[in-house]
């Protein structure tokens, strides 16, 4: 199924919730706040791409594989790396490359 998601799979879903799934505790909401495309290169992706989640203020979690969810994608497995805090919006900013 990741094979098969493209730029325009996420950038329909821009400004909506994703609940990220880690540990014991409730799910931690965060919102997809964009999609960059990168340039072309061999690989077995023909248009590789970052997608970009914004957390609210409250800690960090680490770069690993999370369980998320989504209303409309449903379930996804993404590793995603914390990449910095939002300097307009606050919270945490995450990055899951597909390649």
């Amino acid at each position: 199924m990741l094979q098969d998601l493209t730029p325009t799979s996420f950038e329909a879903h821009l400004g909506s919730p994703f609940h990220i799934h880690y540990g014991g505790a409730a799910p931690l909401e965060v919102v997809l706040q964009g999609v960059r495309c990168h340039e072309a290169h061999p690989g077995p992706r023909a248009q590789p791409f970052s997608v970009y989640f914004r957390s609210p203020n409250r800690g960090v979690l680490p770069q690993a594989i999370y369980r998320m969810e989504h209303p409309v994608m449903g379930m996804l497995e993404l590793f995603l790396v914390p990449i910095g805090s939002d300097p307009k919006e606050g919270g945490m900013v995450y990055e899951a490359v597909f390649n």
